[in-house]
């Protein structure tokens, strides 16, 4: 399973979630057929039941956390509001502070890579270097993150 391709599909899930009020299952399944419509001919039957396990498990993951996500990102949001991010540049966020504070299957510092990458592949030219801003200064509090929890 390819994970850059499915951190794109939790983005992807989770904006659709956000703006048009539809459940995580219904956007996974429409974004996953769509990538594997798009890739049919590398993909294989294991590695799409494989991606669907991994999107399923993050979009509800960071779903579930929202609240308390919101809430440490806000901290870090210097002269910011999380209303007023870009959707995208939101959900990468998101994604990002499940992976670093509540996921174990990926190191921070990775997960704060592939934010950065994400949000120059799906936001705006200033997207980059604000995330890597935002969780730049959030993985050096890290460990304290995970026990106030």
């Amino acid at each position: 399973m390819k994970r850059r391709l499915a951190r794109e599909i939790i983005v992807q899930s989770l904006y659709q979630m956000e703006m048009n009020d539809v459940d995580s299952a219904e956007a996974v399944e429409m974004l996953i057929e769509e990538a594997s419509e798009e890739n049919e001919t590398e993909r294989v039957i294991t590695d799409e039941i494989e991606l669907k396990a991994y999107v399923v498990e993050h979009v509800n993951g960071v779903w579930e956390h929202k609240v308390a996500i919101d809430d440490m990102l806000e901290h870090y949001l210097k002269g910011w509001q999380m209303s007023r991010l870009s959707r995208v540049d939101r959900q990468i966020l998101r994604l990002a502070t499940f992976e670093m504070v509540f996921g174990n299957d990926v190191p921070a510092k990775v997960a704060v890579n592939e934010a950065i990458d994400l949000a120059k592949h799906f936001g705006t030219d200033d997207s980059g270097k604000f995330v890597n801003g935002v969780l730049g200064k959030m993985i050096q509090e890290i460990d304290r993150l995970k026990a106030d929890l």
